[in-house]
């Protein structure tokens, strides 16, 4: 385990990890940051946890055109059979979220499907790239949302976030969200990997809305199977 000066804990995997001359390395996506951690000396057992390790450097060659550095680092790395494509459980194995879950099936596979221009259920070294900016992005909306600074997000923050992106949802569909998205507890919250998820679902339906709204009335008239085309062809 490590933990960075001002950031939450996370955790090294040691058995079955990924990276390369076996060195296990994750990404801890939190409103701090995205930690990159690589290979572990030691590990205090003594109150917070302590580790050295040295974030990775360019690779050799430097990376693909239009290919962010870091990232194809990253993908160098996450890229655990060397194949020169991420898979699903690969990716999902290399993010993590605050509270030191990995993030969920579902927004890997959306992720995946998001970026995977050759329909073959990976992404290559390009569609990581993108991908890399596309969770950054997000990182920083949960971040700017996140007021408390918990590491994840709570119901009234989720209303706020929700209003201050333009929609005009109800207490009672965020509470929805809540409920379906958030573990069970005295106060539910919501980690990054769903608020991904939610997020970009909510974006996706937006725009197969808006292109029925012709007339900008904010309601629309749709036959049963117009709307399961809609929803089903727009769903990632």
């Amino acid at each position: 385990m490590i933990r960075r000066k001002g950031a939450p804990f996370t955790e090294m995997r040691t058995q079955g990890g990924m990276g390369l001359e076996g060195r296990s390395r994750r990404l801890l996506v939190c409103s701090s940051g995205v930690m990159k951690l690589e290979r572990f000396e030691s590990v205090s057992t003594e109150g917070c946890p302590g580790a050295a390790g040295q974030a990775p450097g360019a690779p050799p060659g430097g990376a693909p055109p239009n290919v962010d550095p870091e990232a194809y680092s990253w993908f160098q790395s996450v890229d655990s059979d060397h194949s020169g494509y991420i898979s699903m459980k690969e990716l999902k194995q290399a993010l993590v979220n605050c509270n030191w879950s990995s993030f969920n099936d579902e927004t890997c596979l959306m992720m995946i499907n998001m970026f995977d221009k050759t329909k073959s259920g990976r992404i290559d070294v390009y569609g990581f790239s993108a991908l890399w900016k596309f969770i950054q992005q997000w990182k920083n909306l949960f971040q700017q949302y996140d007021r408390d600074r918990s590491g994840s997000i709570s119901y009234t923050e989720l209303q706020q976030a929700l209003s201050q992106m333009g929609y005009n949802l109800s207490p009672q569909f965020t509470q929805l969200l809540v409920s379906r998205y958030c573990p069970r507890s005295a106060n539910p919250a919501m980690q990054l990997d769903r608020f991904i998820q939610v997020c970009t679902q909510l974006q996706v339906l937006t725009e197969a809305f808006r292109e029925k709204d012709t007339a900008v009335q904010g309601n629309i008239r749709l036959s049963f199977e117009d709307f399961v085309t809609m929803t089903a062809s727009r769903m990632l």
